[in-house]
């Protein structure tokens, strides 16, 4: 502490030692500062208040129908961001700052000041701000507050509107894709259906409804035709017992188309009912019916030729003297119908074996057809639930954008407008002016230590023999003299009168500066 104490008292009078130097220095400084303080232009700030008032009753009343905006984070980020080139650019074409621009070079230093005068602090409560801007001119100071103030309500709007309209414009983008997912889903499924129609219906349970369906009616199919069978087996017997009739030599033809032959009614009486089943779905011309036609025709002559070939072989004179038999003729009709029904019987059975078949084949892809019936249906599902939800929103976003173009989600209200400011705010010569009072001084005590740094002088033999490490062997004393004490007095008073001439000289030009601000 003590060497500390000595390098400090070693540099002070080495200080001392060149104080009239730092004098002269401080007043030379002095003076500059002070004209410089005074010199400076006048600047003059312009301010305006604007409160975001963003608790609208429309709020909590369209909660959960229309969108809700975090508006309170918006406009806290416009504040933050409204002070940007593009935004200084617009402004200062607002405001008619770039009249008298001549070159590019000027362009970028208007911007560059224009952005570092201006201003956006939060009032002291939330969604109040103050905006400011400070200008040589107080009229073109309020001039640029007020385009920044309508700049500061469009953005907020602007913004708003234009974040609603991409939104949109994405919305409806998307609910076309999936449209067309929809509709490429849909036709595949019609396809599908299509396809499986008659395999699945509306699921597997109905399938193998079809199945047992089918089997019963195929079990009842064979158990008709075993009756039948058995009915015709047992007219058969019946008419084995029973006497035939055979008709005269000159018997007509219609006569003899009215005589039963078993073998061939059955099968007569099958193709007739056949061809009435045709004629109800075609016409006369259609081929099956012409074909059916064609072949009874054929089994009738057969008829024919079989009574004529039994006459033949009949003992003689039997034909003349043959007698009718009731019963037989009977026996006979019933025959015929049994073998009709016999033959219906079995086209039933066929056809439902045939359907049976059919159904057991398909029985083996029916896994893989669910399968791709699930498929398809999660699919469908899932791009008509994203659609309904996309239609939800665009909705929502409607009915968000119309109720701010009704009556607005943020309120922007101009609490206190801009106006032409009667004082400057800046500079504050009363702080500058000391200021550079006290700068001065610093600069000559600065002037001073630099001296006694290039020149230095030693006057104690304790610190020239710390500097050169040699030992000292003595030293000269100065025998004090008064005429030489007297000259140190006024020495001192001379330069104490120099330094508080300096610190009159500003704290003077202080009080005026004080004196001209409150007149």
């Amino acid at each position: 502490m003590e060497d500390i104490l000595r390098q400090l008292s070693v540099i002070l009078r080495g200080m001392w030692l060149y104080r009239w130097w730092g004098l002269a220095a401080a007043w030379i400084v002095g003076p500059i500062a002070a004209a410089t303080v005074y010199l400076l232009p006048d600047r003059y700030e312009s301010s305006a208040r604007v409160y975001v008032d963003t608790q609208s009753i429309l709020k909590p009343l369209m909660s959960g129908l229309a969108v809700q905006p975090n508006v309170d984070q918006q406009i806290s980020i416009l504040s933050r961001t409204l002070i940007s080139r593009p935004n200084v650019e617009k402004l200062i074409r607002m405001a008619d700052l770039d009249l008298t621009v001549k070159t590019k070079e000027e362009r970028e230093a208007l911007i560059l000041g224009v952005t570092k005068s201006l201003e956006i602090r939060v009032a002291g409560r939330d969604n109040l701000y103050t905006l400011a801007y400070t200008d040589t001119d107080a009229e073109r100071a309020k001039r640029v507050v007020q385009s920044m103030v309508s700049m500061f309500v469009e953005s907020g709007l602007g913004d708003k509107r234009k974040d609603s309209d991409t939104a949109r414009k994405f919305i409806e983008e998307q609910i076309k894709s999936y449209e067309q997912k929809l509709e490429e889903a849909e036709n595949r499924l019609k396809e599908y259906k299509l396809r499986n129609l008659t395999t699945v219906g509306s699921g597997g349970r109905d399938y193998f409804a079809k199945m047992n369906e089918a089997n019963e009616q195929l079990g009842q199919a064979r158990l008709a035709l075993r009756e039948a069978e058995n009915s015709r087996d047992a007219l058969k017997r019946q008419i084995v017992g029973e006497e035939p009739i055979l008709l005269p030599d000159n018997v007509s033809s219609a006569s003899l188309a009215a005589v039963s032959v078993p073998e061939l009614d059955g099968r007569i009486e099958a193709l007739k009912k056949t061809l009435d089943g045709l004629l109800q779905r075609y016409t006369d011309q259609h081929p099956d019916v012409v074909g059916t036609r064609k072949t009874i025709e054929i089994l009738e002559a057969q008829k024919i030729q079989e009574i004529q070939n039994r006459r033949k072989t009949a003992p003689t004179g039997m034909s003349s003297s043959a007698g009718s038999n009731p019963v037989y003729q009977q026996l006979k009709m019933s025959l015929a119908e049994a073998e009709a029904n016999v033959a219906s019987l079995r086209a039933r059975v066929a056809e439902y074996e045939s359907r049976v078949q059919s159904l057991s084949a398909a029985s083996r892809m029916l896994p893989q057809i669910e399968a791709e019936y699930t498929q398809l249906n999660r699919d469908y599902d899932v791009n008509k639930r994203n659609y309904d939800q996309l239609v939800a929103r665009r909705e929502s976003a409607t009915m968000a954008v119309e109720m701010g173009a009704t009556s607005g989600v943020a309120d922007f209200r101009l609490i206190d407008p801009p106006t032409v400011p009667n004082k400057p705010a800046a500079p504050n010569r009363l702080l500058l002016m000391p200021a550079a009072g006290l700068a001065a001084l610093l600069m000559g005590a600065a002037i001073s230590f630099l001296i006694s740094q290039i020149r230095p002088t030693f006057s104690d033999t304790n610190v020239l023999r710390d500097v050169t490490g040699l030992a000292v062997l003595g030293a000269v004393s100065m025998i004090a003299d008064p005429d030489r004490a007297r000259n140190q007095r006024r020495g001192k008073i001379a330069f104490l009168g120099g330094v508080g001439a300096l610190v009159g000289l500003f704290g003077a030009m202080t009080v005026w500066l004080m004196l001209a601000r409150m007149a």
